[in-house]
This record gives C-alpha cells, structure tokens and sequence, in this order.
C-alpha cells in the first residue's frame, strides 16, 4: 500500500509539472502581450508595467518564478483587477463553482445509475427505449444549446424558472440540469452495458439459487460490480463539473469560476488563465488519485499489489 501511494504520488507530482510548464510556455507563445489591449502607452510606461509584472526578466527566470509561486500557492496579481490577486479570484469564483458543480454531480450520479439500472432491467422494453432515447438525447445536444432550449422553455415561455442569476434554489434548477445532461446519459449507457453483462454471470445466477431475494442480489452483487467502470469515470467527471462549466455559466450569467477564466481570456489576463489551468489540474489529478483508492474499498476482489491495482478472480465472489 505505502508503494503503491508512493508510485501514485510521484505520477502525481510529475503531471503537474508537465502541465504547469505546457501552461506557462504555451501562454508565453501567444502572439502579444497582457498589455497589447490596452490604449496606447507611452514606452516608458509599459516599460514600468512590464517591471513590475517581471516581464522584462529573461524567460527562464520567470519560469522559475512561477513555479516557485504555485509551489507556495501564491499565483500573483491579476492583470486586469488592480485589486486582487489570482488566489482572491479563485477563492472568491470556485465556491460559486463548487455548488453548481456538486448539484450537477449528484443529479448526475442519482439519475444515470438510475436510468442505466432501469434499462438492463426492462431489456428490449417499453422502460429500456424510453431511457436510451433520453441518453442519446443528452449525448448528442451540446450543452450549451440545451441551456438555451431550457433557458428559453423554462424561463421565457413558461416563466417556472429564472433565466439568469445564481442566487435563490430556483436558479440553479437549469445550469445544474444542463450541466448534467451529458454525464447522466454517459452513465446510464455505461451502468447499462455493465448490468447486462453482470447479470449473466454465474454468481449471479448462484445467488438467485440459493434463494436470495432479488432485491439483495441486485444491489450487493449485480450494481456493486456494474458500477465499478462508473467509478473510473466519476474522477475527471468531477473535476470537470466542480470547476465549472465554462458555456453554462457564461449562459445563466453565474459568476463562477468559469466565467472568469473566460473573461481572463479575453482579456488577456496572463496570470489567471494559468491559475486557473493549474487549479484545475490539480483538482483532475486529485479525483483521479481518490478514484484509485475508491476501487479497492467498493470492490473487495480488487487489491493493491506490487503498486498496481489488479483485479481477482469474479467467481472468487460468489
């Protein structure tokens, strides 16, 4: 086990090493500069600004510099708000985030299980079509035009809920069901395909002859094992819903996390745009770490050996 963190850790360390560097160079590759947007300013004054950002340092000292502030987590002083920094940004837009993020989450989870489990149960029916239809649907629409076919039904025509905003329960109805349509239709196709193929299984079959009741062997031995793949899933879908989704938010007018990485893009805001890209990073590489050690507690067969995660033997269960 203490292997196994090790190996995990230092794959941890590495990809935001990777990323953080990617971010930093691929920002200094962009034709102009944090200031081109700006009026037109005497040389002497951008000279000043550039001085005071440590613009004006040979590039490999400024690499070094930045990662020395995300090491300390002190990201700098954003280029657009004179008043606050890129922590103050993130801290004050990531809790935004993080609300809509979490519901979408849940709705996410609670309704593809559910439609996934629905449909291998009712196979070839009436039940089973009705929630593949759904799954293709959410699939197939864009986010961004479904929050606004929602935005306009719900909101325009039939005024049940608030077009914009974040700020009562009845405004995160929409971003949070747009926001999720996507991963509950990936969900219910995948728990779907998994329950169709668990519930042939031998122990399966065992444990309906040995008189189990049919409820007990759906949940402890069928969606037990049908929602192992799910869970694989579960680590950069929650990195990507919590941050936030970049087109619903700019949509519903919610001031969250991403619509300020948004807004730094168009402005050009250099320093926000790689905290944000670094937080979010270390916000995937977390979950995909948590996701690792999730598998070993669902699923008892599946053992951390030699630093790797293997898996036993399926009739070893029954």
């Amino acid at each position: 086990m203490t292997r196994f963190l090790l190996r995990r850790l230092i794959f941890v360390l590495i990809s935001l090493w990777i990323i953080i560097s990617a971010t930093f160079f691929l920002m200094r590759a962009v034709p102009g500069g944090p200031f081109s947007a700006e009026k037109k300013v005497p040389v002497e004054i951008l000279k000043t600004l550039e001085a005071h950002y440590g613009l004006d340092k040979p590039l490999v000292m400024q690499y070094f510099d930045y990662v020395k502030s995300v090491v300390t987590w002190d990201l700098g002083p954003s280029f657009r708000y004179k008043a606050e920094t890129v922590n103050d940004i993130i801290n004050r837009t990531f809790k935004i985030s993080l609300v809509l993020g979490l519901e979408a989450l849940f709705l996410s989870i609670a309704l593809g299980v559910f439609f996934g489990v629905l449909a291998a149960l009712y196979h070839n029916k009436f039940q089973d079509y009705s929630a593949m239809v759904i799954a293709v649907i959410g699939m197939s629409v864009p986010s961004f035009i479904l929050a606004v076919f929602l935005q306009y039904v719900f909101a325009i025509q039939l005024d049940v809920f608030p077009a914009g905003r974040f700020e009562t329960p009845m405004h995160h109805v929409l971003p949070a069901l747009s926001l999720s349509a996507l991963p509950i239709a990936f969900i219910a196709r995948l728990t779907r395909s998994n329950m169709l193929e668990v519930l042939q299984q031998d122990y399966i079959k065992t444990a309906r002859a040995k008189g189990l009741k049919e409820s007990i062997v759906l949940i402890k031995h069928a969606i037990r094992n049908a929602i192992l793949p799910v869970v694989t899933y579960l680590g950069p879908l929650t990195a990507g819903i919590l941050t936030g989704s970049f087109v619903v938010e700019n949509i519903y007018g919610i001031p969250g996390l991403g619509t300020q990485f948004v807004q730094s893009i168009t402005n050009r805001d250099y320093t926000v745009i790689m905290g944000t890209t670094v937080f979010y990073s270390i916000i995937l590489v977390f979950m995909v770490f948590v996701v690792d050690m999730l598998y070993g507690i669902i699923d008892p067969r599946i053992k951390i050996a030699g630093g790797e995660v293997t898996g036993g033997d399926v009739n070893e269960y029954s």
